[in-house]
């Protein structure tokens, strides 16, 4: 009796992984996906946790303008400040969403 061998097992079905890869394509916009989420593709609370999650993420508002967001203001350089973040979403036209980095006044004022 010749017994056929099994197909090896995955850790995730084909369907999940096939759903996976659509939300992760979905979420990317812009030339070459270049991973800019969508914000008006979000309700305002699972943008947010998104950027929870992933500690920063690069979010479009557009198909031209985009920035990067952080979960908090820490993640600035030094010769900048974190400044609050809000933007649009699909139930919230300001959706505070975390912090986003702004240069520092470099103007020391008179001497």
């Amino acid at each position: 009796m010749r017994m056929t061998p099994k197909a090896p097992r995955t850790a995730m079905p084909i369907a999940s992984r096939a759903l996976a890869l659509a939300l992760v394509l979905g979420t990317a916009t812009g030339a070459c996906g270049q991973g800019r989420t969508d914000t008006r593709t979000f309700t305002c609370a699972d943008l947010r946790a998104l950027v929870a999650r992933a500690g920063n993420a690069v979010l479009a508002l557009s198909d031209f303008a985009y920035e990067t967001v952080h979960r908090d203001s820490g993640a600035c350089e030094q010769d900048e400040t974190g400044a609050p973040a809000y933007e649009p979403t699909r139930d919230v036209p300001a959706c505070f969403v975390g912090w986003r980095c702004k240069q520092r006044n470099s103007d020391s004022g008179p001497v």
